[in-house]
Formats: structure tokens, C-alpha cells, sequence
């Protein structure tokens, strides 16, 4: 699973490396502390903070100057969080571009440098580190809902109607 994406690099000719795949695979448990039995062992069978490292192995070892990460902790306990957490901020401190996307308010806030908050595709604001606060960003998130229920408010008070 790790070498996935990146099998054209561990390619001679038009086989791969064992070695090298392994080498790189372990590589990344380590760096990732991935816990598991060995690195022969069955993705599925790995707790889910475990598949997330998997995943993320997965596109660093392509050695990216972008990461884009969806909601990067879903489904893992608090202790596999706090990892992810450690991987994105060391990555972001070696120069990687980190672009996370969550809808976990506490994961934005602890995370971004910078917090762009869209609503129904759209961007409805953008906060620094230091503006960036719960309120901020959840006035931000209902932008769209609040000015349609102002301009539902005017209408219904100024009596107006279309036909």
C-alpha cells in the first residue's frame, strides 16, 4: 500500500524493486510509527489511526510539494489524532504545503495557519491564525443562511410580494 503510487521509482526496467519496496515501506512505518505486526501485514486488518498512516505514507512517499488531506482524522480514537497531528505540523514545518480540509472546529483551530470557510461551494471568508476563533469561523459558515433569512425578514416586513 505504501509503494503504490510511487512503483514507477522503485521500478528496473519493468519489475519492481523488492528490496526497495520494502526498504521505502519501512521507512514509513517507522517515520510514521505505524503500528503493525510487520510491514507484510493486511492494511484492513490495522485499527483505523493505523490505515490513516497508511494512507498518508502512501502519498509522501511520492515526496509531494502539495498534501491535500480530507478529513484527515475521521474515525480514529484521540491518541491516533494526536499523531496525524504531529505528521501534518512536522510536514508543514519541512516545507510541505498542507491543505486540510475538516469540519472539526477544535482540528482547524489547532492546525491551520490560515482558515478559508466556504458554504454551498462557495467562499464565504478567509481568517488568519489569530482571527481564527469558533465564532468567527461558524459566522463565516452561515454567511449564506443569515443573509437569506435577512432578506426573507425585509421582504415579509415590507409587505411585498411577487405573484
Amino acid at each position: 500500500n505504501t509503494s503504490l503510487v510511487s512503483l514507477e521509482r522503485l521500478r528496473r526496467r519493468r519489475f519492481v524493486r523488492l528490496r526497495a519496496e520494502k526498504d521505502l515501506a519501512q521507512e514509513f512505518a517507522d517515520r510514521l510509527r505505524v503500528r503493525a505486526p510487520s510491514i507484510e501485514t493486511e492494511v484492513r486488518t490495522l485499527s483505523g489511526g493505523n490505515q490513516q498512516k497508511v494512507v498518508l505514507a502512501r502519498w509522501l512517499a511520492r515526496r509531494p510539494d502539495l498534501l491535500i488531506l480530507d478529513e484527515p482524522t475521521r474515525g480514529v480514537d484521540i491518541g491516533a489524532k494526536a499523531e496525524i497531528y504531529q505528521i501534518i505540523a512536522d510536514l508543514a514545518r519541512d516545507g510541505v504545503a498542507v491543505l486540510v480540509i475538516s469540519s472539526e472546529l477544535p482540528e482547524v483551530l489547532g492546525l491551520a495557519d490560515r482558515v478559508v470557510v466556504m458554504q454551498n461551494g462557495r467562499i464565504t471568508g478567509e481568517l488568519s491564525r489569530a482571527e481564527a476563533s469558533e465564532e468567527a469561523i461558524l459566522a463565516l459558515a452561515m454567511a449564506d443562511d443569515l443573509a437569506t433569512e435577512s432578506r426573507t425578514d425585509a421582504h415579509a416586513s415590507t409587505g411585498a410580494h411577487t405573484s
